[in-house]
């Protein structure tokens, strides 16, 4: 790829790989972008223009990275047959295999994102990411679901990923059991809602089962 020929929002794109890998030496900082723009050929100072925020854009990148990877990957029409908890751990997990072997580098753009400042835009983040994994597992939900939904996965997605960043289990075991765990209560809660969520004509009734036995149909 000639990197000198892309936009701005290209070159964000193109090189959150390598600021991932710099960030674990160099955390998410101006020497990340330094050593990334090294790797590639781009001039440092074109590259600084690409991340004018600081370090929560640099984290940001690598999460649409990894955003746009997974839509390229998993697309819906691929992820289509499969059951509603195999699409999302399907998508789950491809996340969290575009991080091997930068356990130290997701360590420190978390601590960088719990910081109360980045609040607002780590939710946003977070709330995009779970947006797109929903959108590509066939959600097409526009009502109250679509909130719930989201809020949810973007949780789970959270919790998972500290999880991960602190396995030392081999091949990620004890991840992949705890995303097996969470999905399942995911899937519970859902079926739950809609349960609770039927029209009313639909659900079972107490009073109208009993009116129906005082009151027989002739």
């Amino acid at each position: 790829m000639d990197f000198s020929d892309l936009t701005l929002d290209e070159l964000r794109l193109a090189l959150a790989p390598s600021l991932a890998d710099a960030a674990i030496f160099d955390g998410w900082s101006k020497d990340a972008i330094a050593n990334a723009a090294a790797a590639h050929g781009v001039k440092p100072e074109v590259a600084r223009l690409a991340f004018p925020g600081g370090a929560m854009d640099l984290i940001a990148a690598w999460i649409a990275r990894i955003d746009s990877d997974m839509a390229e990957a998993l697309p819906a029409e691929r992820l289509g047959n499969l059951p509603i908890r195999e699409r999302i751990r399907s998508l789950v997990q491809f996340r969290l295999d575009a991080l091997a072997g930068r356990e130290e580098a997701l360590r420190r753009a978390l601590s960088i994102m719990a910081m109360p400042q980045n609040a607002a835009r780590t939710a946003k983040l977070s709330w995009a990411s779970a947006d797109k994994m929903w959108r590509l597992a066939g959600d097409t939900a526009a009502d109250f679901n679509h909130y719930t939904k989201r809020a949810t996965l973007a949780a789970l997605y959270a919790a998972t990923l500290l999880a991960w960043a602190a396995d030392e289990s081999e091949g990620k075991a004890d991840t992949r059991a705890f995303l097996d765990r969470r999905i399942a209560g995911v899937m519970r809660f859902e079926k739950a809602k809609a349960r609770l969520l039927r029209p009313r004509d639909e659900s079972f009734s107490v009073m109208r089962l009993l009116g129906r036995l005082r009151y027989p149909a002739s």
